[in-house]
């Protein structure tokens, strides 16, 4: 019996595979990581439990984004005004 949480999970994965390629430590680093997460947790059968890990992907995902836009305000501002 399939999931029905599957399309989910893996939408959730290529998210966050592309949010990795720009990952301070690398791409590799980040996309080793990420299969190692997601491989660890793949037996897991009950749904609420792989809900509560999507929901934590998704937080990752939000936390993964404002560093990004972290760094760009940084460069912005070091670029355009002085200290």
């Amino acid at each position: 019996m399939a999931n029905p949480l599957r399309p989910e999970v893996v939408r959730l994965y290529k998210n966050l595979l592309y949010l990795g390629r720009e990952y301070p430590k690398g791409s590799d680093y980040f996309r080793a990581r990420l299969r190692a997460a997601f491989t660890k947790n793949k037996s897991v059968q009950d749904p609420e439990q792989i809900k509560a890990m999507i929901a934590r992907g998704e937080y990752v995902a939000q936390e993964l984004e404002a560093l990004y836009y972290l760094r760009k305000y940084r460069a912005m501002k070091k670029r355009y005004y002085e200290e």
